[in-house]
């Protein structure tokens, strides 16, 4: 799915979008994701307008369903808590442990973070460690840009320049 960051690649299933796979190249020339299945359809359409509509920075909703079943009950509770926080701001993932109901477990938020299937529709460049940035799968690089699409420039202790 070709957009201002590059091409996406995605997969379905019958219950919605299972994975989303950024471009291997940040720059957005002609790296391209590799194409995990049959992207074509009302669903692949709708899902690369709205991935069009964010690269460009614009607020977007997303409205493809998604299919998390994957996810241990921990898993998506961290995943609903990322996809509560506003578009623009971040959270710890202490916040994050606290919202999915186990408040002493920040690392496996973290994690949690870290196996997120669709990043960006669960927005896990969101989350931050307290003590700075913290990780994000696709590389740091990903996550200062994606934030900086909503607005929100990340420094070395994960906050707002």
């Amino acid at each position: 799915m070709p957009t201002p960051l590059g091409a996406f690649g995605a997969r379905f299933t019958a219950r919605g979008l299972a994975r989303l796979v950024f471009p291997p190249d940040l720059r957005g020339t002609a790296a391209r994701a590799p194409v995990l299945r049959d992207q074509e359809g009302k669903r692949g359409r709708r899902l690369a307008r709205e991935l069009d509509r964010f690269a460009r920075g614009r607020p977007v909703r997303f409205g493809v369903p998604l299919d998390l079943s994957g996810g241990t009950a921990f898993q998506r509770g961290v995943w609903r808590a990322l996809s509560a926080i506003p578009r623009g701001r971040v959270r710890s993932y202490a916040w994050l442990a606290r919202r999915a109901g186990s408040p002493r477990a920040c690392r496996a938020a973290g994690s949690a973070c870290g196996a997120n299937p669709v990043p960006v529709l669960v927005p896990c460049h969101r989350a931050v460690a307290s003590n700075g940035p913290g990780g994000f799968g696709p590389g740091l690089a990903w996550k200062r840009r994606l934030l900086a699409l909503e607005g929100f420039e990340l420094n070395r202790k994960g906050r707002n320049r």
